[in-house]
């Protein structure tokens, strides 16, 4: 049942994210912010589909444990495509609130993201094995968490500053999907029930998405 119920979820979230991101990218009629989400969006959707097609896959044949490798691969992908969907995140809020120059703010997203992806990179993280090392877990997600927590700070105060009410809960969507995703880092391997905050955390995943969405549906008449 688990398999069937985790496959038809993540089946609907993916084909969800990709085709709305594809429909901003055709729909946007000039407004960067908006093609930049559409990117954003099939980014995100495609990128978790390295981990989740294999993860559909094991769930439905022989288990978890003899996909180590097409997981790892998934898991090692996914990590990076995400980097690159907070980056562009970074850059629809520049172009949503109309932001120059802040050279200084950039490098920082800049450095956090190519910190994180060095990390990945890095062979101790074990992508490949059963039994990766937590410490490395850790290690990789510290300047994803601070890139994150850099971005919700900027969607935040810019919103209410301007009394943006298409965009007043994305800085929410972003505290949300990483408040579901740190317990899964730290505990998951030991405590596997913990892996369940995935669901929660995809469905912020889309709430993002579906905001800019129905910005643009709004915006771009």
């Amino acid at each position: 049942m688990q398999a069937i119920m985790e496959t038809l979820f993540d089946a609907v979230y993916l084909i969800s994210v990709i085709t709305i991101g594809i429909l901003m990218i055709r729909g946007s009629k000039g407004k960067e912010q908006f093609r930049l989400f559409g990117f954003m969006a099939v980014v995100l959707g495609a990128g978790d589909a390295f981990h989740l097609i294999p993860r559909a896959c094991a769930l439905c044949t022989t288990g978890l444990e003899h996909y180590a490798v097409p997981l790892g691969l998934g898991k090692w992908i996914t990590s990076v495509t995400m980097t690159i969907f907070y980056v562009l995140l970074y850059y629809v809020w520049r172009q949503r609130y109309h932001i120059k120059g802040q050279s200084g703010l950039t490098a920082a997203v800049y450095v956090l993201a190519g910190l994180r992806i060095i990390l990945c990179m890095i062979p101790q993280n074990q992508w490949f094995s059963t039994d990766a090392p937590l410490s490395w877990g850790i290690w990789r997600n510290i300047p994803f968490a601070l890139m994150g927590l850099l971005v919700i700070v900027l969607f935040y105060r810019s919103a209410r500053a301007q009394g943006d009410k298409a965009f007043r809960w994305m800085w929410l969507t972003i505290v949300l999907s990483f408040g579901f995703y740190i317990p899964v880092v730290l505990w998951a391997d030991t405590i596997p029930m913990i892996g369940m905050l995935m669901i929660p955390k995809t469905c912020a995943y889309v709430w993002t998405v579906l905001i800019g969405y129905f910005a643009m549906k709004q915006e771009c008449k």
